[in-house]
């Protein structure tokens, strides 16, 4: 999904996961009867109904014992977990953006799954994420859902500013533009200045990329090359000419300002339409006679490449309760919870569930399908995890939004991601 960090030193993940996590993971914990079973939810991406199912369903099948969800924030959450999964006070399962699973999944904070891999779904679950979830062909982090950003718009707004659906990325960035000016006091596109995960398409469609391994196993980070920087300058536009988000606010709740008719365009996680329809109290939003959406395009058409949003899930090494974990896993993957997170717009972790995803809009859920076609992650290094918890990106992205100069931005940028990418 997915991922909003907060600070951490770079050899924190490492470091205090390896000394706190020794001769951890190995799954052979004991699991008492009566016990306490704690589970760390992110956000709230994951539905009531949902977390519901979960304890009932646990519960009903482990008499005796009781499971407890501890909702925790995206902003720090590295922190957090790498303090907690190295401490006697662990958590039994945890959530974990799809990107800052590598950090976690190598250093032994979490219980190899290998031996419940079929019962969690095996060659069902989405390759991607097992990927980013496994060592040496070894499953430490299941997936737990996926969805790929979809653009949502207000329809009417768009009549009124005299434009139509963009097909190409340059269309979209004209759109935004004309859209702010036609319409005062709203924003063509919402881009709050540290949404980093809407401005990397812009970056891939232009040929550029955040960093690429060489032959010799070193990082190059690449915003700085030309490609970049011309997607780079299409964020910048946006941000400036047609967004009143704030410079220095993230993507938290992006869906207020634009169910209540202050954006004409909002580029989200596909779980977010159910926010945009209804407010807290599950009530209908006026904007729901005017909602469309569609994929982002691409530079020269078609779907654009956009962020993977997500999230894996684990059982903590540390934990007292692995066998009891485990059964509670299994809950999570099975095609009853996840059929519950298809429901409300997430992309399940399983592959043969993904055409239940936002089934009562059935438009909704091919422009879905389009968008995760084309979705792609963040570089593939277990130290990737220190890049997003330093708040690089962010931080480059607010001075974008301040209007800094691009080019040297992105050198300096570079530089940083390399240092501890290669570190």
């Amino acid at each position: 999904m997915n991922r909003r960090l907060g600070g951490i030193a770079l050899v924190g993940v490492t470091a205090v996961l390896l000394a706190g996590c020794a001769g951890g993971g190995s799954g052979e914990q004991g699991s008492s009867d009566g016990a306490e079973l704690r589970v760390w939810l992110v956000g709230t991406d994951t539905p009531q109904d949902a977390r519901d199912y979960l304890i009932k369903t646990f519960e009903d099948e482990n008499p005796g014992s009781t499971l407890v969800i501890e909702e925790q924030q995206w902003t720090g959450l590295v922190d957090k977990l790498t303090t907690s999964l190295s401490s006697n006070d662990t958590p039994d399962i945890v959530e974990m953006g799809n990107t800052q699973a590598a950090a976690f999944t190598s250093t032994g904070a979490l219980v190899d799954l290998s031996d419940i891999r079929d019962a969690l779904g095996g060659d069902d679950l989405l390759p991607g994420f097992v990927e980013a979830g496994s060592v040496d062909g070894a499953l430490y982090a299941a997936p737990y859902y996926s969805g790929a950003r979809v653009v949502f718009y207000n329809t009417a707004q768009y009549q009124q500013a005299g434009v139509t659906v963009p097909t190409t990325l340059d269309e979209y960035v004209a759109n935004g533009v004309t859209l702010a000016q036609s319409l005062p006091g709203v924003s063509g596109v919402y881009f709050p200045g540290k949404d980093w995960y809407n401005a990397l398409p812009f970056v891939w469609e232009n040929g550029g990329e955040v960093a690429v391994q060489d032959a010799d196993g070193t990082w190059d980070a690449q915003l700085s090359s030309d490609e970049s920087l011309e997607g780079l300058a299409q964020v910048q536009e946006l941000m400036t000419k047609a967004s009143l988000a704030a410079k220095d606010g993230d993507e938290t709740e992006a869906w207020v300002p634009f169910r209540t008719e202050q954006a004409a365009t909002l580029s989200a996680p596909s779980w977010a339409y159910w926010s945009i329809v209804a407010d807290e109290d599950k009530q209908p939003t006026p904007l729901t006679d005017a909602l469309g959406y569609f994929a982002l395009p691409g530079k020269d058409g078609g779907a654009a490449q956009v962020f993977a949003g997500g999230s894996n899930i684990g059982i903590a090494a540390k934990s007292k309760n692995v066998d009891l974990a485990k059964k509670a896993l299994e809950i999570i993957l099975s095609d009853e919870y996840q059929s519950i997170l298809a429901e409300n717009g997430l992309v399940p972790a399983k592959t043969s569930l993904g055409d239940q995803v936002a089934a009562a809009t059935p438009e909704l859920a091919a422009i879905i399908a389009d968008a995760a076609a084309n979705a792609k992650l963040t570089p593939a290094s277990p130290k990737w995890a220190d890049v997003e918890a330093k708040g690089l990106l962010q931080d480059f992205f607010v001075k974008i939004a301040g209007g800094g100069d691009v080019a040297s931005l992105a050198e300096e940028l570079d530089t940083q991601i390399e240092s501890i990418l290669n570190g």
